[in-house]
């Protein structure tokens, strides 16, 4: 159920595009690198370990796509984005997301992922995409709630690799979707 104060918060949310992640993409990486953007995801990654992810966000391998988060003057000042995953026995897609923080608290983050659901939806795929903000993780869990998600409770993944963390397991419905998965 959307609440008065989140209707508002969405109409009051700043006019922001996504855009295909492109070379340029590669200095958003490294500004959103810091160990207070990083608290939630394990930490900061080392250069090579951004390096392989501009490069595989620059492929767009398999279903889904990286985004970067641009203001109407195209100042870059985050990431979203959507892939294809495995979640409980079905395949279905997965978002994440991240806002520099000079620019969080702005409505940037839930605005962004309303774009990346309707990119998700016109793919065509799947019928769901999941998130999965650490419990601890306010922004991004009200972000999911802003978004059109809905919170299904608690459960463990695997972030990074070889480190389980206790997160918030969100779901959000596509329009019109007829996608392959039972998810």
């Amino acid at each position: 159920m959307t609440t008065e104060r989140e209707t508002a918060a969405r109409e009051a949310a700043p006019a922001v595009r996504i855009a295909p992640w492109t070379a340029a993409g590669r200095e958003l990486l490294e500004q959103a690198n810091t160990p207070e953007m990083t608290l939630h995801l394990g930490g900061p990654e080392t250069e090579e370990q951004l390096d392989r992810r501009h490069l595989r966000y620059l492929g767009g391998e398999g279903p889904g796509r990286m985004y970067r988060i641009l203001l109407p003057r195209g100042e870059a000042v985050g990431t979203v984005g959507f892939w294809e995953t495995q979640w409980r026995g079905a395949l279905g897609y997965e978002a994440g997301w991240c806002v520099l923080s000079a620019f969080q608290g702005r409505g940037i983050a839930a605005s962004a992922v309303r774009q990346v659901l309707a990119a998700a939806a016109a793919e065509g795929r799947h019928r769901t995409v999941h998130a999965f903000p650490a419990v601890a993780n306010v922004a991004s869990n009200a972000v999911c709630r802003t978004a059109g998600f809905t919170l299904l409770g608690p459960c463990e993944i695997e972030y990074p690799k070889g480190h389980l963390l206790r997160a918030n397991e969100w779901r959000a419905t596509l329009p019109g979707a007829t996608g392959q998965g039972r998810d």
